[in-house]
Formats: structure tokens, C-alpha cells, sequence
């Protein structure tokens, strides 16, 4: 195991490096500079030439890749333009927030999606399985941004039970309605992945036989059916968990939330280079460590894995 981990941790440099560069070119295709994005005030061209001296952006495209790939290498991602700080710093402030909406609706999702799928797929054809089904196929349908308008407008603006905006680690008014708004979706697919699968394990030779044992109902389902069920959601949760911990923008613009997700969409407008590029890297390398963890979990889920 470990000499496969430590293979996919070498080959995670090229895949960074890939990442790194088409974001590169691409941001830098797109007309206008981060010193001209204010179409009411514009700056003087001096000004301009003298900010971009100052940032090392009045030298050719080559020599700011090959620049910007010195400076990553030392573990350096950047300056802000439009913050004037180390891009490091922009994220620390907000990194906190991001991680504990992240891992809230990670909770979220993993508790009702697999709940659902189980209770869909011991109850086939059930009421059980029609409501799991409805609930499935509302939380895939509803766009993230018309589930959190939909929750504010009933639960905060008509029933005032929760906040309309922030974030507080702590306070349920403030933490309920962002949770279930970035965590239906994730819900929702991790829900069909497990009924899907649970359906085809229950039906199996060896279900049958534990079932013909005398087990009780609870041990076939939760010590038979769910662990050999559990590779196809291992799959899908891996991307969904670094997903939802590196920010999701529309969440957290939706309900004013200042995390990663916040200044990734502020440095977009802004065209703040050195924000884009560690976000894309931010979320780059955290899809790809948890693609590892899950092929690493693989085995553990099912000793007949091998690396």
C-alpha cells in the first residue's frame, strides 16, 4: 500500500503542473488586465504600468509562466491585486468558514443519502422507496441557488426560525439553511448511488444464506449487505467531500458567507490572478488527494482488493 500511495502522490506534480498551466493561459486569454477592470473610474495608463512593474506583469506571457512557476515551486501562490496581500492570506482568513460549511454538509449528505438509499432498498416498492425516490429526484432537479432562495424566502423571511445571512460555527439559525442548501444535492446522488447498490447486493446468494441462518434483520443489512455495497458510494463521496470543503461560490454568495468560495467569485470580477490560481489549485489538489483516499479505503471495504 504504501509504495502504491506514494506512486499516485508523484504522479498528483504533473497532474498539478497540467492544471496550473491551462488555468495560466486561459486566464491570461481573456482581454483586459486586473489594473482596467473599473470601467467608471480607469486608472492612468502610468498607474497602470506601474502596478503591473510592481506585480511582474509588464513582461511577455512566457516570462510570467515561467515566473509564476519559479514562485510555486517555493510554495509561493501569489500576490492579490486587489487586496494587496499574499494570496496564503486571503484564504486563511476564510479557509476556517469554508471547512466547517464543507464538512457540515458532508455530514449532511452522507447521513440522509445513505439513510435514504438503505431504507429505499430494504423497503423496494415500499412507501419507504417512493418518498426516498421523490426526494432523490427533487434534490438532483432543484439547482443549489433555487434550493437556498426557496429556504430563505420559507424558514427565514415567513417562519423566522433560522438567520437570512452569515455563517456561525455554533448557531443553528445561522448554520441549518446553508447546510441543507449545499448538502441536498450530494443527498441526492449519494442516496440513488446506495439504493442502486444495496438492490443488487440484497439479491445476492450470500444475503440469502445469512438470512436462512437466523440472522436478524439489522445484522444482514448494516454487517452483509452494507459494507459489500459500500465501494460504488465510496467512489462518488471521495470528489463530493473535497468538493464541498474547497467552497461552493453560489452558496456562499447566496447567504454572505465570507469563505473561499467568496473570493474566488470576487477575484473572477476582479481578475485577481493570484486568487484564481490557487483556488483552481486548491480545488485541484483536494480532488485529487481524496481520489487517493478512496482508492486507499477501497481496501478496507473489501480485503479482496489489491493495490
Amino acid at each position: 500500500m504504501a509504495g502504491y500511495a506514494l506512486r499516485r502522490i508523484l504522479t498528483m506534480v504533473p497532474l498539478l503542473w497540467a492544471v496550473a498551466t491551462v488555468t495560466f493561459f486561459l486566464m491570461h486569454a481573456v482581454p483586459g488586465g486586473p489594473f482596467d477592470t473599473n470601467a467608471d473610474k480607469p486608472l492612468p495608463q502610468a498607474t497602470i504600468e506601474a502596478l503591473e512593474q510592481k506585480y511582474n506583469l509588464d513582461g511577455s506571457i512566457w516570462d510570467q509562466y515561467v515566473g509564476f512557476l519559479q514562485d510555486l515551486a517555493r510554495g509561493d501562490l501569489g500576490h492579490s491585486f486587489a487586496r494587496n496581500v499574499p494570496v496564503t492570506e486571503v484564504f486563511s482568513g476564510g479557509a476556517a468558514t469554508t471547512f466547517q460549511l464543507g464538512a457540515c454538509a458532508f455530514l449532511f449528505a452522507i447521513i440522509v443519502g445513505v439513510g435514504f438509499g438503505i431504507l429505499s432498498a430494504f423497503r423496494q416498492n415500499g412507501l419507504l422507496d417512493y418518498f426516498g425516490v421523490a426526494f432523490t429526484t427533487f434534490g438532483v432537479a432543484v439547482p443549489s441557488f433555487v434550493m437556498a432562495v426557496f429556504l430563505l424566502v420559507i424558514f427565514s423571511v415567513q417562519l423566522d426560525w433560522f438567520d437570512v445571512l452569515g455563517w456561525e460555527f455554533g448557531n443553528y439559525r445561522k448554520m441549518v439553511l446553508p447546510t441543507v442548501a449545499l448538502g441536498v444535492l450530494p443527498a441526492s446522488f449519494i442516496a440513488r448511488i446506495t439504493r442502486a447498490s444495496m438492490i443488487e447486493i440484497l439479491s445476492q446468494d450470500f444475503i440469502r444464506t445469512a438470512r436462512a441462518k437466523g440472522l436478524a434483520e439489522p445484522q444482514v443489512i448494516f454487517r452483509h449487505a452494507a459494507r459489500n455495497a459500500s465501494i460504488p458510494v465510496l467512489t462518488v463521496i471521495g470528489p463530493i467531500f473535497a468538493g464541498l470543503l474547497t467552497g461552493s461560490f453560489i452558496i456562499e454568495r447566496t447567504f454572505a458567507i465570507n469563505g473561499i468560495g467568496s473570493a474566488f467569485v470576487r477575484s473572477v470580477a476582479l481578475r485577481d490572478y493570484g486568487v484564481i490560481m490557487g483556488a483552481v489549485l486548491l480545488y485541484a489538489g483536494a480532488i485529487a488527494v481524496m481520489n487517493l483516499i478512496v482508492d486507499l479505503a477501497y481496501g478496507l471495504a473489501d480485503p479482496r482488493i489489491r493495490y
